[in-house]
């Protein structure tokens, strides 16, 4: 799909092949390796009597180039009566001479398999340079019969970031940000149609609180020149106010005084009158809160584009039907899930879930005994209506692991409605969190904060190299680009559940695995094209049998690599399986501009390299693309 018969053909007879055998997830169109596979595949089902359909999927690729370009481990082929170590010694042996593959070499119970240098690098570089943004993508995945192109795309839905209206978007955001926009793009990359929902937490007494602030100390100004920073100083301001009240309260409670008229009256029987108001539909109510809702949604798109995520549909509690609610509590209540608690409704897990699963599963409250709808009640509902709405495949929810819980709680209960098949098709992407984002006085820092800080710094480091400096169109943005890369690539470089700790210094470090390092990487490479100077037409003729040098031939085996580590991603889902991948390519490829140079070279030799660093950089853009990063052609680095 990504290239067309003839492009494959091409490639075939580059290769010195006449066809490739089909296999299921064979798809040499988008993954040049899957030609190979193929190939090995053909040669080793006879000597080893195992069915193709086992030995395909069998053969991997490597995390390292020093145990080949691909890999099979004997025991997955589940061969009996010989040692695995001795099957792979008699099975490298047998192996016969081919136009693509050296002669394999067993170690242990694996079997190395190397490809021939020059038929790779003339196969490959055309190959990546030809479908440029495409080369990675392949759209089998997201097909409902990978088979036939015509069967129509999955439907996925992404349900993050997700923060609560009229408080400002802080770093405890940026990680399910982040993700969850990468979780996205990565599967709209396999051919999927994703859905991204940001569901907001826009709905409940709080909002009660703040509408009394804002009677008390709303400034129209101040609403219109910053939403979202007004309204969360009037809701800290009077949150402060409801606790020294309670706190008196308690006091005279304490005292044994009759404190029955000042609870009355307190903020916070108040805000339970005026959220009781905006349920009930009154216009006053409502207006007020959608106006705050509406602020509120223009700041965080502002913050989103610096991000690069946009969302398809902006939903939130508010939006969960009352009725919708009132009948799955019905449902709950027929299938005896329920039981009344002092006049609350809730689920006690223990009692409909044998053993240490429903203990572990705790009791949950659906309903206050004021009938005030709580989290899981919405969330179940919610669940309901988006099946029935998006009919969708899968529906990923990318939510901190403090809220491990309450999904499972949420994924439970669903299942015990006699939903198991919504169940299956949901999965929770939980991570851990952000460390040192506090202030010195213990409050949260401000994302917007965050990124502006880093900007500042990237375009204060970037001044230094005046030279430099005046060549870089619009050096504030460009700054603000390598800000935000920092932030994003200091977030992806651990395994999502890891909590890291936020580091300023390391992260705007021009030294080590960092954002501003890829992005030099990549700016590096727009450099040389600049410099070199060859159109496209003339690095279409380049002759690519001259890149003998290991560095070359490396360089190359790696970039091969690429389309299986989309792959590999998107059963791991972690963004640093791509980030490793891409530090480990712009490592080689940094020692390489030693060996491998251009100006000074000899015309044909200045195409082929000039050619091989442009597939790098193709391959960098991808990959960074995919993260959500925003690559920069100009950079300035000291």
């Amino acid at each position: 799909m990504a290239t067309d018969a003839n492009a494959l053909a091409d490639q075939l007879q580059e290769l010195g092949i006449d066809k490739v055998e089909s296999y299921p997830n064979c798809h040499p169109d988008t993954n040049p390796v899957d030609i190979y596979r193929s190939h090995i595949t053909s040669l080793l089902a006879p000597i080893t009597g195992v069915d193709p359909s086992i030995i395909y999927p069998a053969i991997q690729w490597t995390q390292t180039l020093d145990k080949g370009d691909a890999i099979l481990a004997v025991p997955a082929l589940r061969v009996k009566g010989k040692k695995p170590g001795e099957l792979a010694e008699e099975w490298a042996s047998k192996f016969p001479e081919s136009p693509l593959i050296e002669k394999p070499t067993a170690s242990g119970p694996f079997i190395s398999f190397f490809f021939k240098a020059d038929k790779l690098t003339n196969m490959l570089l055309p190959t990546i340079r030809k479908q440029a943004s495409s080369y990675g993508k392949s759209p089998y995945n997201g097909l409902r019969d990978p088979s036939d192109p015509n069967s129509g795309k999955k439907r996925m839905i992404v349900e993050f970031s997700s923060p609560n209206i009229a408080k400002p978007f802080h770093a405890g955001h940026l990680r399910s940000t982040i993700i969850g926009g990468f979780i996205a793009s990565l599967h709209e990359s396999a051919g999927w149609e994703v859905t991204r929902l940001n569901y907001l937490g826009d709905w409940g007494k709080q909002y009660g609180l703040l509408a009394l602030a804002w009677e008390k100390w709303g400034d129209e100004e101040a609403l219109k020149a910053d939403p979202i920073n007004h309204l969360f100083n009037l809701y800290v301001r009077i949150n402060s106010d409801m606790s020294d009240e309670k706190s008196k309260i308690k006091e005279k409670q304490d005292a044994g005084e009759d404190v029955s008229a000042l609870e009355a009256d307190s903020l916070d029987e108040q805000a339970r009158k005026y959220f009781r108001r905006m349920t009930d539909g009154d216009k006053e109510a409502v207006d007020l809160w959608r106006r705050f809702r509406d602020l509120s949604i223009v700041r965080y798109k502002k913050t989103y584009a610096r991000l690069n995520i946009e969302y398809d549909e902006y939903c939130g509690e508010s939006q969960v039907p009352e009725e919708d609610m009132k009948k799955a509590a019905e449902i709950l209540a027929e299938k005896g899930l329920t039981e009344d608690a002092n006049g609350a409704t809730l689920i006690d897990f223990s009692k409909h879930v044998a053993g240490k699963p429903g203990k572990s599963l705790e009791k949950v409250i659906l309903r206050k005994k004021d009938g005030t709808a709580l989290y899981l009640t919405r969330d179940i509902s919610e669940l309901l209506n988006r099946q029935e709405k998006y009919k969708f495949d899968k529906m990923i929810y990318v939510i901190a692991s403090q809220q491990d819980l309450h999904l499972k709680q949420l994924f439970k209960t669903i299942e015990l409605m006699g939903h198991e098949d919504i169940v299956k098709k949901c999965q929770h992407i939980n991570f851990g969190m952000v460390l040192g984002m506090s202030t010195r006085k213990g409050t949260v820092k401000f994302l917007d904060d965050i990124l502006r800080d880093v900007a500042e710094k990237m375009h204060e480091v970037m001044r230094k190299n005046e030279t430099k400096y005046s060549q870089v169109e619009n050096p504030e943005a460009v700054a603000d680009i390598l800000g935000i890369s920092s932030v994003m690539v200091q977030d992806m470089s651990g395994k999502r559940i890891n909590n890291y700790k936020f580091d300023m210094d390391v992260m705007t470090s021009f030294e080590g695995d960092t954002g501003p390092y890829l992005q030099y990487a990549h700016a590096r490479l727009c450099s040389i094209r600049r410099k070199v100077n060859l159109s496209d037409e003339q690095l279409a003729t380049a002759d690519y049998s001259l890149l003998k040098e290991k560095h070359a031939t490396d360089l190359v085996r790696l970039l091969s690599q690429w389309p299986d580590v989309v792959q590999n991603t998107l059963k791991t889902l972690e963004p640093t399986t791509i980030l490793t991948y891409l530090f480990k390519m712009t490592h080689v490829l940094s020692s390489s501009y030693d060996h491998l140079r251009i100006v000074g070279s000899e015309d044909e030799l200045q195409k082929a390299r000039m050619g091989l660093y442009d597939a790098a950089r193709i391959v960098l853009y991808n990959g960074m693309s995919l993260l959500g990063l925003s690559p920069v052609e100009r950079y300035v680095r000291l």
